[in-house]
Order: structure tokens, then C-alpha cells, then sequence
């Protein structure tokens, strides 16, 4: 009889395990774009990867930081730049994957004469603060000669506001050019009230790439729970990227609502690719870049070989046969 109720014990303590480890809970900072969408999309795959995913959506990267140095997040999906900053400034904070390419867009108003970088000489130019679009707009400036400041006097007079402020910026004629996101850039190109000036990509850093990023004691303490989420962003990835539909279904209907239409999301995508990787040196050239026009607060710039970790990825992505 006692060796029955140990059995019995021991079959419960194991199925109360699992199922604790089954409900393991991930928590993830994210923001609204088509190219997050894959990372959206993860929350609704976890409970297969044996996960539970709660997403918390913030404006901008520098808020998907914040709150992991806060302790309120476990992974975060953000710019490069801003994942550098906070690395900079102390965030226990690993680079684990690369989830997106590209993603920004230099447009201009049709009657505001703008056919180059050249031509934003004297001009008044909308950019999100603290996010990879700044760094590129600084670039772009820099590589032509041209200085910026917010305030007047500078060649460029930069204006800072939300990416979701910048297009009604435009479409109001307050502003005549803006660095902006996808798919916001593409929906003011097919509303009528924006042209392509450029996509920004001619810089030593080249396409920027999104970084997905863990806390050190995420990826040290909870390994198991880390190797099942960093599975799930690939099959995530993976889907967006080969099942056709799937993507755009997605990030229009759930994500945006129907806000977006299906050119949108094409045009988006063609200039902001799902992707999985990142390297360490891709991350060392942003990190230079961002000092040489002191873009970003950063007590001391990190060593990207310190903080760059794919072995996860690297693993993930052999059991899911992705190369």
C-alpha cells in the first residue's frame, strides 16, 4: 500500500513538474512594425514550444530597454542602436539574433524639392530620438558634409517625434522630410503625401539589423526556457518567411488591424526582410558609428565580442534544419 502511494506521490510531483514547466512564462518587449511581426507572432506558437509568451508592446526601442533594466522583461526586440546604448550603459544584456533587415526610408514631401541628402540643406527633418534611424540620418548628413542639430543654426534643423507623429508631420507640411519606419514609409508613399528620397543603406553599417536580445540571467539561469523560446523565433521566422500569406495575414489583421493594405505591408517588407541572424561585427560597426556622431548616451561604447551571443541561434536553427 505505501509503496503504491509513493508511486502515485511521485506520478503527481512528475505531472505537476511538466505542467510547471510546460506554463514556463517569457516575458517580451516588442513594438508595432511589419518587420516585428515575426516576433509578434511568437506568443501565438509558445504553448507548442512548451512556453507561454507575454508580450508587452512599447512606442519605441529605448522604452523596450528601460524596461528591462526595470526587471520587467526577460527578452526584447529592438533597433541595434538601442540595444547598444543600454549595453553601453550597464543592461545585462545579450545580442541573440537578428530578426529583421533594413526597415528605414528617407521620404520627403512631393513640393519640398528634395532629390538627395544634398537637398536637406536648410530644411527641417522629422526623426524618432534614441532609435537606429537617427544614427542613419546622422550618417547620411555626416558622409555629405552636412552638420544637425535641434536646435537652429545647424545645416539640417532636426525635429524629434514619435514614429507614429512623423507622417502626420509630413502630411501637414510642418516638416519636409522624414527618417522613418515600415511600414509607415511605404503608407505615406502610397497615400500621395511622401516620395522615396532614399533607403539609407549607403553607411559603413549597411542595412541595420534588428536585434533580438536576452537578459543575461535569462540566457544563463533559465537556459531551458531560453533554448524553447529562441526554437520558437525561429519556427516563427521561419513560417513568415516561407509560407506565403502567413506574414501578411498576420501582421495586417492582428497587429494593425486592417489598417494597412497589402501594398503597404509588400512595400514594407521588401525594404525590411524577416531574418535570423546577426553578427558580431555587424554590431562592432554600429557601435563605431554611433560614437563618431555621438548618437546615443554611452558611458563607454561595448565590445560587440562581449555581448554577442548566437550559440542559441545557431542551435535552434540546426534542429529546425534552417540554414
Amino acid at each position: 500500500m505505501l509503496k503504491t502511494q509513493l508511486i502515485s506521490a511521485l506520478a503527481l510531483s512528475v505531472l505537476f513538474t511538466g505542467a510547471a514547466q510546460a506554463q514556463e512564462v517569457v516575458r517580451l518587449g516588442n513594438l508595432k512594425f511589419a518587420h516585428y511581426g515575426a516576433i509578434s507572432y511568437i506568443k501565438e506558437i509558445a504553448p507548442k514550444c512548451g512556453i507561454k509568451v507575454e508580450e508587452h508592446v512599447f512606442a519605441k526601442g529605448p522604452d523596450v530597454m528601460q524596461a528591462i533594466l526595470a526587471g520587467e522583461l526577460d527578452v526584447g526586440a529592438t533597433a541595434s542602436e538601442g540595444a547598444i546604448s543600454a549595453r553601453a550603459n550597464g543592461a545585462p544584456i545579450y545580442v541573440v539574433a537578428g530578426f529583421a533587415k533594413g526597415g528605414a526610408r528617407l521620404v520627403a514631401r512631393p513640393d519640398a524639392g528634395i532629390k538627395s541628402v544634398k537637398d536637406l540643406k536648410g530644411k527641417r527633418v522629422g526623426v524618432t530620438r534614441g532609435g537606429i534611424h537617427e544614427v542613419l540620418l546622422a550618417a547620411q548628413l555626416g558622409q555629405n558634409g552636412l552638420s544637425m542639430s535641434d536646435q537652429p543654426g545647424k545645416d539640417v534643423q532636426v525635429v524629434y517625434l514619435a514614429f507614429a507623429d512623423l507622417n502626420q508631420a509630413l502630411l501637414g507640411k510642418n516638416l519636409d522630410a522624414i527618417m522613418q519606419s515600415e511600414p509607415q514609409s511605404s503608407q505615406a508613399i502610397n497615400k500621395g503625401f511622401a516620395v522615396e528620397v532614399m533607403k539609407p543603406y549607403d553607411t559603413p553599417i549597411g542595412e541595420p539589423v534588428r536585434t533580438l536580445v536576452m537578459t543575461e540571467s535569462f540566457y544563463k539561469d533559465r537556459r531551458v526556457v531560453a533554448e524553447k523560446f529562441m526554437r520558437c523565433f525561429v519556427e516563427s521566422t521561419k513560417g513568415f518567411i516561407e509560407t506565403k500569406g502567413q506574414a501578411e495575414k498576420y501582421v495586417r489583421e492582428t497587429i494593425f488591424k486592417g489598417q494597412i493594405t497589402s501594398d503597404d505591408f509588400q512595400d514594407a517588407i521588401a525594404n525590411s526582410p524577416y531574418s535570423y541572424d546577426v553578427t558580431a561585427a555587424h554590431i562592432q560597426t554600429t557601435t563605431d558609428t554611433m560614437a563618431k556622431y555621438g548618437v546615443g548616451k554611452m558611458a563607454k561604447p561595448p565590445v560587440a565580442t562581449d555581448w554577442v551571443r548566437t550559440d542559441l541561434l545557431d542551435q535552434a536553427k540546426k534542429s529546425l534544419a534552417v540554414k
